[in-house]
């Protein structure tokens, strides 16, 4: 590192530590009483579980009571099954007192049962059974009326000399009083979390609402059954769940409570991991004490948010500085904006990485909660890295200081200049536009040219001997070949034309079937290769036709973003993506890596990659040479990128050794466009599994609401933040680069949203299977009529539809009192934008004669100095 990036590496460093100082100031609360009244006592340890009747044995109980036993004057029970029913008698070994619990719901004969066996332990135990309290919440569960309860209260009253009472919820009292007369005491359960009050007025709140109580039963005692606050779980509201919230919550309760004279029972002793089976995940982190019987929070010392900041600001700042000297890895015209931005991006991914991990492994881990996060981190280290990618496409389109290889225009005298053979192939392509791109060849300001049409499988002779025809008017330069059989689809045919090739021409250019090129291109560019090593001359793509219609329009506006924008930052490191149209090849070269591949459907981008691999140079120029035709509807434009993504993962897949492990004279940078630039549609691909699995969970989450949480923010805001930032990226660079307007850049987006699903589909195909059929894309055909724009994205509208219901049914299920479901509704909604974009998309290609003019003219070669960065892939 030079000395800039030191100081930019310290500067951002330092931010990033006093980021995280500033989120966990100490802060100073009451400290924890040597002994406090009362804990909600559920003895069950890791693996034990009431509901399934698994419990501790007494040795376990009396363990925990011991621990206890300095710690508080008494413990709450709330069942008498099994070894549960000798807490009190091992309570009084220990001193405690017992306020002894039965358990009552709608089952008769299990209350019975309590009811009987509640009576004999606190006869048997009427030394340390202050109270008893008969059912926990069964009101506000529905179980029981409140004549029923009366029934069993009034028989337990009848037999037993202590108090006797039912603890219910503060709103429960307030709306069945007459619940009161069945009563000796009032017993409220406090837990203002629940209700989604925050931390700072919890404390008031529940004073507030005990005077109520009094004020409401004057004649009866009242006691706090229940106050506690979680460690872990969802935010609820303001409630948000923390060990920090809890001790600040606890500490401040407590010494309130000795003010006000409070009977209360902090729920509750240990943590109880069963517990998430009926109240969700938040329910196994009420406890003081872990499952382990540790502690969870200072009880004297200041309370610090995560009291391991300093480790975690530490491995944060060590991943950042590692991922920023990987980022600044053949950067050297970067500016020092561009470096700091990339310095900002890499230590902010880091912290973001390291606090979900840390937050995650907050919990307890079952084997399903490991192999979730098994997979959140897999998901986290692909986001995290598609994210760097973009981030440095975006620095080195903003801020470059200068281009390496710009292109030098090189002038050479007529008899200096090669030979050139101009291939174009064709397939069942209409004679009028074919021959338009012949007579437009014919013009060509170039001494030392041929021509060669080659038409292959095209059954109808009224489509190709027409253009047989024409090649025959133009003259001699022009040859045509007609072949019915030839294998091999496009790469077929060209190697059908290189084999027929002139022997005295030095130079291949291809151009499509649809192509019209200016008289100047050969000579513009064909003098490159006076330079030996160049290989591949390429100029960009271009369409004439972008004022037929919206859709069109469209369309060319997300072409550009490749074309004029990510190819010059890729011919920077010699790593263009070759294009089938629009390329000169050396001949020789050509037949050194064996012509072009028939077993890849983007034969195009497979040669360029076998020539950089055998160590040649490309030349790129960002100006239009000529211009060709897009597709006429959007199962096309789908069918081109289908073709487009596949025949990524195919190249991918072929030359895996030579991009991942060497072997080749291919550079690090050609490796990483290479793989980087094939990043975002990997992505796509599993953005497509992630919408999936998203909509089989909100199902789980409708139908068992009660046992299917929402997925925790941290994991939902993965696939936002790639989202929001890939948008933000493409919106700055087309409108600063390319010269876009708010309309056209907006136009580009929505095109090439519509055609994320018909990648994923591509990238999951071409990973299981080795060769799909070459589409065509057809020019000059009929648009769609509107029900056959919309059939042709009818997969995106199902799942469209079903994320919106999926919305829907959260919201209506669940609500939206945590932040996490109001995240995952979001999550859902966001989701669907692609899916909502190929809908439009589709209806704009229906109505094939919307004006173009909605979203106005872009010019063929914008301008910009320094040219920007890729904004993703395409061939």
């Amino acid at each position: 590192m030079n000395r800039a990036n030191i100081l930019i590496t310290i500067a951002i460093a330092v931010i990033c530590l006093s980021f995280w100082a500033a989120i966990n100031l100490p802060e100073t609360e009451p400290p924890w009483p040597e002994r406090i009244q009362g804990f909600s006592f559920s003895p069950m340890r890791e693996g034990q579980s009431p509901i399934e009747h698994i419990l501790p044995s007494e040795e376990e109980i009396d363990a925990d009571l011991a621990l206890l036993a300095d710690k508080t004057h008494a413990v709450r029970t709330y069942t008498m099954e099994g070894t549960l029913a000798s807490i009190p008698a091992l309570a009084r070994k220990h001193r405690l007192n017992v306020t002894l619990g039965a358990w009552i719901d709608g089952n008769p004969e299990k209350n019975e049962a309590e009811i009987e066996k509640l009576i004999e332990v606190a006869r048997q135990n009427y030394r340390n059974v202050v109270r008893v309290i008969v059912g926990n919440e069964a009101i506000l569960r529905g179980d029981l009326t409140v004549a029923e309860l009366g029934v069993y209260l009034d028989r337990v009253r009848e037999a037993l000399d202590v108090p006797v009472g039912t603890a219910e919820t503060w709103d429960v009292w307030l709306a069945h009083k007459d619940l009161a007369q069945h009563v000796d005491f009032v017993a409220v359960n406090m837990l203002p979390y629940w209700e989604g009050v925050h931390v700072d007025r919890a404390v008031d709140y529940v004073v507030d609402h005990v005077n109520l109580l009094k004020n409401l039963f004057p004649d009866k005692p009242l006691i706090v059954s229940e106050i506690g606050w979680p460690s872990n779980g969802r935010t609820r509201h303001a409630a948000v769940a923390s060990p920090a919230s809890e001790a600040t919550f606890l500490r401040r309760f407590l010494a309130r409570a000795t003010q006000e004279h409070y009977i209360y029972y902090v729920i509750e002793a240990f943590d109880q991991p069963w517990k998430k089976t009926s109240e969700g995940a938040v329910g196994a982190y009420w406890g003081v004490y872990d499952v382990y019987r540790q502690p969870k929070f200072p009880f004297s010392e200041p309370i610090v948010e995560i009291p391991e900041w300093r480790v975690l600001a530490t491995i944060s700042i060590g991943i950042a500085m590692i991922t920023f000297a990987f980022l600044l890895i053949d950067s050297t015209t970067l500016k020092t904006r561009g470096r700091s931005f990339l310095a900002s991006i890499a230590f902010a991914a880091a912290s973001g990485a390291v606090w979900i991990v840390y937050n995650y492994t907050r919990q307890y881990l079952s084997l399903t909660t490991i192999l979730v996060g098994m997979l959140m981190i897999v998901g986290m280290v692909g986001v995290t890295v598609v994210l760097l990618a973009e981030a440095h496409e975006w620095a080195e389109a903003m801020w470059a200081s200068s281009r390496r290889r710009p292109f030098t225009p090189v002038a050479l005298d007529d008899d200096q200049l090669p030979m050139v053979s101009v291939h174009v192939p064709a397939y069942n392509e209409p004679p009028e536009m074919l021959n338009e791109t012949l007579d437009a060849l014919a013009r060509l300001d170039y001494p030392h040219f041929e021509v060669i049409v080659i038409d292959n499988n095209t059954k109808d002779p009224a489509v190709w001997q027409p253009v047989a025809e024409h090649c025959a008017r133009l003259g001699p330069r022009f040859r045509f070949f007609h072949e019915d059989p030839l294998a091999g689809f496009k790469a077929g045919a060209l190697n059908f034309a290189l084999a027929h090739t002139a022997p005295e021409a030095t130079v291949i250019a291809v151009i499509d079937s649809d192509y019209t090129v200016t008289p100047n291109w050969l000579r513009d560019l064909a003098p490159q290769f006076s330079n030996p090593k160049t290989a591949i001359v390429q100029a960009p793509q271009d369409y004439r036709d972008d004022r037929e219609n919206l859709f069109k329009a469209m369309c060319y506006a997300e072409y550009r973003g490749f074309f004029y924008i990510g190819m010059i930052t890729r011919n920077e490191r010699n790593a263009i993506i070759q294009h089938g149209t629009m390329t000169m090849v050396r001949k020789s070269v050509l037949a050194e890596v064996d012509g072009w591949a028939e077993w890849c459907i983007t034969e195009d981008a497979e040669l360029g990659l076998k020539i950089f691999e055998k160590g040649y140079e490309a030349a790129y120029i960002a100006d239009s040479y000529g211009q060709g035709l897009m597709p006429d509807t959007f199962i096309d434009f789908k069918k081109q990128r289908f073709r487009w993504a596949y025949g990524a993962v195919q190249i991918m897949r072929h030359h895996a050794g030579t991009l991942f492990r060497g072997g080749s004279s291919l550079t690090l940078g050609q490796r990483y466009h290479f793989i980087a630039g094939w990043l975002p549609w990997m992505a796509d691909s599993l953005n497509l599994l992630f919408t999936l699995a998203a909509l089989f969970w909100s199902v789980g989450m409708t139908i068992f609401p009660k046992v299917v949480d929402p997925p925790l923010v941290i994991l939902s805001a993965m696939p936002l933040t790639l989202f929001i930032f890939k948008m933000a990226k493409m919106f700055y660079l087309y409108r600063s680069r390319v010269g876009a307007t708010v309309t056209q850049t907006f136009a580009s987006a929505l095109a090439g949203l519509s055609l994320s699903h018909t990648i994923s589909l591509a990238i999951m195909t071409g990973l299981v299977t080795k060769s799909k059929p070459f589409f065509r894309t057809p020019k000059m055909a009929n648009a769609h009529a509107l029900l056959q724009a919309l059939l042709s994205a009818r997969e995106e509208v199902l799942i469209l539809t079903g994320l919106w219901l999926a919305a829907v049914a959260v919201h209506l299920t669940q609500g939206t009192d945590s932040p996490d479901l109001v995240v995952w509704i979001i999550v859902l909604l966001v989701q669907s934008i692609p899916y909502l974009a190929a809908a439009i998309v589709a209806i704009v290609s229906g109505f094939s004669r919307l004006p173009k003019k909605i979203i106005g003219n872009m010019t063929s070669t914008p301008a910009m100095a320094p040219e920007p960065a890729s904004l993703g892939n395409t061939e």
